[in-house]
């Protein structure tokens, strides 16, 4: 980096290397990139930056031959760039050594990591530093609505706040990411079996986390989620002064009040058995409760008050592709998630349920990650889904990709959910299902699209044709609206 004046990223749309690029890019560096697929909202976001991606894979975006190159975790051996790279003896490194070298060493860092929640849980804890003036550079898995960014670099600032992702860095390091990063303060959301493709259980999962948690120094501090018994065991060990927060009695910081109303959500919290404060926001759903908590529990260890945390959190608007509202048209809600694991399902059609009480909710999934793309999950997939009133599922995204034992039974996955009593059908594709949907929708219907990707362009597809067929005389009955529930 010392000599680097050009710099490519194979695998550039991913969320931390769309950001890396970006962070690069106000460091005066040239930055280039490719990658195999761009979808909003990261091929956007690089638009909004002017960085172009180059598709698909070639030697000959290489050329003029990089100074450096960084490897995306999706690339394998086998792909043009990699293979050109290798040949040629172009220097190369992973995104998170990259990130851990340039961007971290000389501040403090506030990393948050778990299974779910800690994309919106980072953002949080970004927007109560920068309210709080605390000036902190951060990088988030998605883009902060509060921000428009899912990166903030500033110069000297004291603090990094960034999202700990246990994926593997790349293919000459299978480690998890957070491993890079040495956090000085660290909190832990979830602990559940998923990314099935690389880790082998649950155990083998608990042993990332656990590595993460021997990483914080003996001055450091960690808050935890106090409602599971995974999260306990990879805290137990600590060398710092661990904190819990949750629901339960013996939390440090106990949530002992929670009221849901149409549009936003109050709750209480306690510190150590006394009471600490009052809070509210525009989100929805218990799990955003509990991830606001954590922020707030971090966040307040670091100086900041009461006082200005709730006052951050109230203007809080999440993040893209969470719960978001992307269009209304003839009076049907449609909502984006970004779905990757049956909890994260669950806890999404749970928060509809109380943000809109008494309509009939659709729930449309693409089974696309590489958990549920698997059967590991087929069962808590079914029961999940089932807590719509009607289920939608799209084939698996590139199933040549799974082996065939291994694979999600889709079939399967509809009987388990009509047996527990609701309509559930599966369908082939994003186009097969606007056609199934759009027709039988009616005014007050909740629709959530559930997927890590773009699925087939859905998320215009199927609002526009549900306004032609049941608004074609009412201006405006297409409303791409994009806003928060």
């Amino acid at each position: 980096m010392g000599t680097a004046k050009h710099i490519h990223l194979i695998g550039i749309c991913g969320t931390a290397m769309a950001s890396l690029a970006g962070m690069l890019q106000r460091r005066g560096l040239r930055v280039t990139g490719s990658d195999r697929g761009a979808y909003p909202p990261m091929s956007d976001f690089l638009a909004q930056l002017g960085i172009a991606v180059l598709q698909p894979f070639s030697e000959q975006n290489l050329s003029p031959r990089p100074d450096l190159v960084v490897v995306g975790n999706a690339i394998s051996r086998g792909n043009p760039e990699l293979e050109f790279c290798l040949d040629r003896r172009i220097p190369f490194t992973s995104m998170a050594q990259l990130l851990r070298e340039q961007f971290l060493l000389d501040c403090e860092v506030l990393c948050v990591a778990g299974t779910h929640g800690k994309t919106t849980t980072t953002s949080m804890l970004a927007w109560i530093f920068e309210t709080a003036a605390k000036n902190p550079s951060f990088l988030i898995g998605g883009i902060a609505e509060n921000f428009g960014s899912s990166f903030q670099v500033v110069d000297r600032s004291p603090y990094f706040i960034i999202e700990g992702d246990e994926y593997d860095t790349a293919f000459f390091d299978k480690g998890p990411k957070f491993l890079h990063y040495f956090p000085d303060a660290l909190i832990l959301t979830s602990v559940e079996f998923d990314h099935a493709d690389i880790y082998r259980d649950l155990e083998a999962v608990k042993t990332a986390f656990r590595r993460l948690v021997n990483l914080v120094p003996r001055r450091g501090r960690i808050v935890a989620y106090d409602g599971s018994f995974h999260v306990e065991e990879c805290v137990r060990d600590a060398f710092c002064p661990v904190e819990t927060y949750g629901f339960t009695e013996r939390a440090s910081w106990r949530i002992d009040y929670v009221e849901y109303q149409p549009e936003r959500t109050l709750w209480r919290v306690r510190r150590n058995g006394e009471p600490w404060g009052d809070f509210e926001f525009a989100l929805a759903g218990e799990f955003n409760v509990l991830n606001a908590t954590a922020a707030a529990a971090l966040a307040a260890g670091f100086g900041i008050s009461q006082t200005a945390i709730a006052h951050a959190l109230a203007g809080f608007r999440s993040v893209r592709r969470r719960l978001e509202v992307k269009a209304e048209p003839a009076g049907v809600t449609i909502i984006d998630d970004f779905a990757h694991h049956p909890t994260a399902i669950a806890a999404t059609l749970k928060a509809l349920r109380t943000r809109y009480p008494g309509r009939r909710l659709w729930a449309i999934c693409e089974p696309r990650s590489n958990t549920l793309r698997r059967s590991v999950f087929q069962h808590e997939l079914a029961r999940s889904l089932a807590m719509a009133d009607e289920a939608i599922l799209a084939e698996i995204f590139r199933p040549e990709a799974i082996a065939e034992h291994e694979r999600l039974d889709t079939a399967a996955v509809i009987a388990m959910i009509r047996a527990l009593g609701r309509p559930a059908a599966v369908l082939a594709d994003a186009d097969a299902i606007v056609r199934e949907v759009a027709p039988r929708v009616r005014p007050g219907d909740v629709i959530v699209i559930l997927s890590n990707g773009g699925f087939g362009g859905i998320y215009d597809k199927l609002p526009q044709r549900i306004a032609e067929l049941h608004a074609p005389a009412i201006p405006g009955a297409y409303s791409n609206s994009t806003r928060r529930r």
